[in-house]
């Protein structure tokens, strides 16, 4: 047996819907990991930038989640078309929702060691 061809290969809608759940997940962690990190640092009285970047992190979370049906529409039309994908604006959103969720737990951590 030889390999088989890529059509073959071919699964109709698993890949991008793999893709697509992977984004939710994401975006559910941030909106509410946000949101109880913005509430925890709310109860212990840490500085208001502290809670700011846990509200962005969930924001940022609440903004991929809304996204998510036009981003699995455009996945599923750049792989039957066969054009490369682009999650670029999704891609700094997560990244910022995550930097701030490091940047709340450095402020949190520092705030509790001094």
């Amino acid at each position: 047996m030889g390999s088989a061809p890529e059509e073959e290969v071919w699964d109709s809608g698993l890949q991008s819907e793999r893709t697509r759940l992977a984004w939710v997940r994401t975006a559910v962690l941030l909106a509410t990991g946000g949101l109880g990190a913005a509430g925890v640092a709310l109860r212990n009285g840490l500085p208001v930038a502290a809670v700011a970047v846990f509200a962005t992190a969930s924001f940022c979370g609440g903004l991929l989640l809304i996204r998510t049906r036009a981003r699995y529409r455009r996945v599923q039309a750049a792989l039957h078309g066969g054009r490369p994908l682009d999650h670029g604006a999704d891609v700094l959103v997560a990244w910022l929702g995550t930097l701030c969720v490091v940047l709340g737990a450095a402020v949190f951590v520092g705030s509790r060691t001094l």
